[in-house]
């Protein structure tokens, strides 16, 4: 699987606010890659929830 490269992108107009619940270990890693990119925290989040759906190994639905 190809590596999640962080990058600086111009902010998407098509935004929806909501608010979710992240450990204290993941939100410092977050922020950490932010800072060290210069970048804000919403964007790198945006980043790695793109990639991870990207890259998500759907399983076939379950039948009964």
């Amino acid at each position: 699987m190809e590596k999640l490269k962080i990058v600086k992108e111009i902010k998407s107009k098509d935004t929806i606010t909501r608010t979710i619940r992240i450990s204290g270990a993941t939100y410092d890693k977050i922020n950490e890659i932010a800072d060290k990119n210069g970048i804000k925290f919403n964007n790198v989040a945006n980043q790695l929830i793109e990639y991870a759906l990207k890259n998500l190994e759907e399983e076939k639905p379950i039948t009964k």
